[in-house]
C-alpha cells in the first residue's frame, strides 16, 4: 500500500475583502483519482481548495484557499507520502496588493498589478527524495510540446494533458505521457472511468516499479 497525496480543485487569490482571481476547475477529477487510489488499497490525502464535490470518505482531506496555502500543505504533507498526483488548478496569478476594503465602482478601468504564484508541484518536487510525481497540464495549443515543457519543469514522472473544456465538466479526454514522450494511454468519458484509467497506469509505472 502506497500514501497518496493529490491535490484537487481551484485556488483563489483575493483581489478584496470579497472578490478573488480563479478558474473553473471543479475537483471531479481530483475526487476521481483519489476514489481510484482507495478503492485500489491505497492511502489518500488531498490537499483541496474550494470546491463542491465529495471526497471519498476514507481519504484525509486539508482544505486550503489560496495556492500559498495549497504550497504549504503540500510541503507538510509530502515528505510522507510515497507521490504526488498534481490534480489542482491552483491560480497562476495574485495582485501585488489586496485592498483591506471593498473596491468601489469609479466608472474608470480598474487596474491590476499581477505576479505569478509559487507552482505547487514544482516546488514539492524540490523536496522529493525517492517519491514520484504525476502532473497535469491543461493547455489550448501545442498539447504535447508544452506538456513535457512542464514536465520537465516539474521534475515530473508522468504528465496528464487535458483541454479547456474539461474545466468545471463531468467528462473530459486526455492523454498520458511519459518523459520520454511516449504516449502511454488515452482516454475520454466521465471523469471517474478516466481517472481509473489513469490511476492504472500510475500503478503499472510507478506504485508497482
Amino acid at each position: 500500500m502506497s500514501r497518496i497525496l493529490i491535490t484537487s480543485g481551484p485556488t483563489r487569490q483575493y483581489i478584496d475583502p470579497v472578490r478573488y482571481l480563479t478558474n473553473a476547475s471543479s475537483g471531479r477529477m481530483g475526487a476521481a483519482l483519489a476514489s481510484a487510489a482507495v478503492e485500489a488499497g491505497h492511502e489518500v490525502v488531498i490537499v483541496s481548495g474550494p470546491v463542491d464535490v465529495k471526497y471519498p470518505a476514507a481519504a484525509k482531506v486539508v482544505e486550503v484557499v489560496s495556492t500559498e496555502d495549497m504550497l504549504e500543505a503540500c510541503l507538510v504533507a509530502f515528505p510522507k507520502c510515497d507521490g504526488l498526483i498534481g490534480v489542482a488548478a491552483p491560480c497562476d496569478y495574485r495582485p501585488v496588493v489586496v485592498a483591506e476594503q471593498k473596491i468601489r465602482k469609479t466608472g474608470e478601468p480598474l487596474k491590476l498589478h499581477l505576479i505569478e504564484t509559487p507552482d505547487v508541484v514544482a516546488l514539492s518536487a524540490d523536496i522529493k527524495t525517492s517519491q514520484w510525481i504525476v502532473a497535469f497540464a491543461l493547455e489550448t495549443e501545442d498539447e504535447r510540446m508544452r506538456a513535457l515543457q512542464k514536465l520537465e519543469r516539474k521534475n515530473a514522472d508522468l504528465i496528464v494533458v487535458n483541454g479547456p473544456g474539461a474545466m468545471h465538466a463531468a467528462k473530459t479526454e486526455v492523454e498520458v505521457i511519459d518523459a520520454e514522450g511516449h504516449v502511454l494511454a488515452a482516454s475520454s468519458g466521465n471523469k471517474r472511468r478516466v481517472g481509473k484509467d489513469i490511476f492504472r497506469i500510475i500503478e503499472e509505472r510507478l506504485i508497482r516499479r
